[in-house]
């Protein structure tokens, strides 16, 4: 007996012994140094947290282009994710998250792979978060990509500069600049995650020369702006865009004013004069670069407009023409919306009655506003919910989603459209809501248990999701067949309580849309002259 418990007791102890070693795996070499992540006991997957791609954006480095990491000496600890770029809390307040410490040398990223195998070549997904590019970071806990791990792709997550930080146009920082540009300081990080990615991603098993890039949202908009932008070619190859924002009042002109936006540099402009006060020089780059993120936040609050600006270098046009001319990369490309996009963001519209509603519209839309009051009808106070839901779904997701598609029409690649319905349970006034989709995708359901629909269709969502990076194509063996996107017949794949295919989602209101926004460029371009 004594024997048998001794061995027994030595086998534990073996165990243990080993368990230990598998949660120390081997060092990782990269180009700036040695890094040790940690290995999860569940799963077998490697993390690798709070792995810096550029220097911190702090001090003189505030409002340039990211520049590059300090090697470091020794092994460098991964093991624990950096802090958040500098922003307002009320999203990590609407998550019921903990918000992670707001620092500016906030230039980092995580990477989970199955095993760090250089030999492996697995397809690799870089995640870009959304939040209106003023809030959010790139573990959130939704982003987890334990599961993405599992199904053998390396996952990316990144963090980037946010808000007036990241975005910040100015007539002393396009003096400054060699290229006399200013702003699209956080889309310039996204690219230099990429660039990183492209230098180091073999390290974890990935496969360098198949990246695929994908967001939501403000995530989104980036993903829709990195295909756009020349800059970006070769740095990945196919691109999912998750209900990206595209409006024409969220990118402006370096120096022009168009349509209803002022230019970028112009709206730096107010807001220096704003954070700065009154009297202040607010062409002073050095007093801008003096003032404290406390500060900029606590002036700043929501009232930064921030915009993609349009730059002639990294996005040498809006990015509407762009795909409209089929100027952009030529890759394939999965792009699409949920049902109810606009429930989250209704409060935005401040109409409160019928007649509010129809003053507001005629107000903003002039000759246009009949076309749009009947794309929109609202003929009782109770309806406007759902009318302020379908408009902003329409045209701040949808309408941009549905351009991007047909412009990759345009080049040989092959898009594909999806439209998310499933209804959220547990806020079902919100029904199919902006963000909703994300949970399936990384299947990541939170601590409530989902419910067999849930994880029936998460389960077929991660496995279009991670087919179409490895091989371009979504369509899986077994699962409903994906049909590519064409105009013509505006083809997609419907996610909701059961997988179907279905055609031409919203087709007549989105092509009235566009004439209103052609019709109103247009305007603005005559005036200028």
């Amino acid at each position: 007996m004594l024997n048998r418990h001794r061995s027994s007791t030595i086998l534990s102890g073996f165990a243990l012994l080993l368990a230990t070693i598998q949660l120390n795996a081997a060092p990782i070499k990269l180009d700036a140094g040695l890094i040790d992540g940690e290995v999860l006991p569940d799963s077998g997957v490697h993390v690798f947290r709070g792995i810096p791609f550029a220097a911190p954006p702090v001090g003189d480095l505030r409002w340039t282009p990211p520049q590059p990491v300090k090697k470091w000496d020794g092994i460098r600890d991964a093991t624990q994710f950096s802090g958040a770029c500098p922003q307002d809390g009320i999203l990590a307040q609407m998550m019921g998250e903990k918000l992670p410490e707001l620092t500016e040398d906030c230039l980092y990223l995580n990477v989970w792979t199955k095993a760090p195998d250089p030999e492996s070549k697995r397809p690799v997904m870089v995640w870009i978060h959304g939040g209106g590019l003023t809030l959010g970071w790139g573990h959130q806990g939704g982003y987890d990509g334990t599961r993405l791990a599992e199904r053998d792709v390396v996952l990316v997550s990144v963090n980037y500069r946010l808000g007036p930080l990241g975005y910040l146009a100015h007539p002393g920082l396009s003096k400054e600049s060699e290229l006399g540009v200013s702003g699209n300081y956080g889309f310039l990080d996204q690219h230099e995650a990429l660039k990183w990615v492209q230098r180091n991603i073999d390290q974890f098993g990935g496969n360098p020369e198949n990246v695929t890039i994908f967001g939501e949202s403000a995530g989104g908009t980036s993903v829709n702006a990195l295909v756009a932008s020349p800059l970006s070619k070769g740095l990945f190859h196919r691109a999912i865009a998750q209900s990206a924002w595209v409006t024409e009042t969220n990118y402006a002109y370096l120096k022009e004013a168009r349509v209803a936006v002022k230019s970028a540099e112009e709206l730096g402009l107010q807001w220096a004069g704003r954070v700065l006060g009154e009297g202040a020089k607010v062409d002073s780059l050095q007093a801008l670069r003096a003032v404290s993120v406390a500060d900029i936040l606590e002036k700043t609050g929501d009232l930064y407009p921030v915009v993609v600006t349009v730059d002639g270098w990294f996005m040498p046009d809006l990015s509407e023409n762009i795909y409209t001319r089929g100027e952009q990369q030529n890759i394939p490309v999965m792009a699409g919306t949920n049902t109810d996009e606009g429930t989250m963001f209704a409060n935005f519209l401040p109409y409160k009655t019928v007649a509010d509603y129809e003053a507001g519209t005629r107000a903003s839309y002039g000759v246009h506003a009949e076309k749009i009051l009947d794309l929109y009808p609202a003929t009782d106070d109770s309806q406007l919910f759902a009318i302020k839901n379908q408009f902003i779904t329409d045209s701040w997701f949808l309408r941009g989603t549905r351009n991007m598609l047909e412009g990759m029409d345009k080049v040989s690649s092959n898009a594909y459209q999806y439209h998310f319905s499933r209804r959220s349970q547990a806020m079902p006034f919100l029904g199919a809501h902006h963000g909703m989709e994300i949970g399936y995708v990384f299947n990541n359901f939170g601590p409530a248990p989902a419910d067999p629909i849930d994880k029936a269709l998460g389960e077929a969502m991660i496995q279009y999701w991670v087919q179409f990076a490895k091989t371009g194509d979504p369509n899986v063996e077994g699962l409903i067949s994906w049909p590519t996107f064409k105009p013509d017949s505006d083809q997609h794949l419907e996610f909701g309580d059961k997988i179907v295919t279905g055609s031409n989602l919203r087709k007549s209101a989105i092509n009235t849309l566009n004439e209103i926004q052609k019709a109103q460029l247009a305007a603005s371009e005559g005036e200028d002259d």
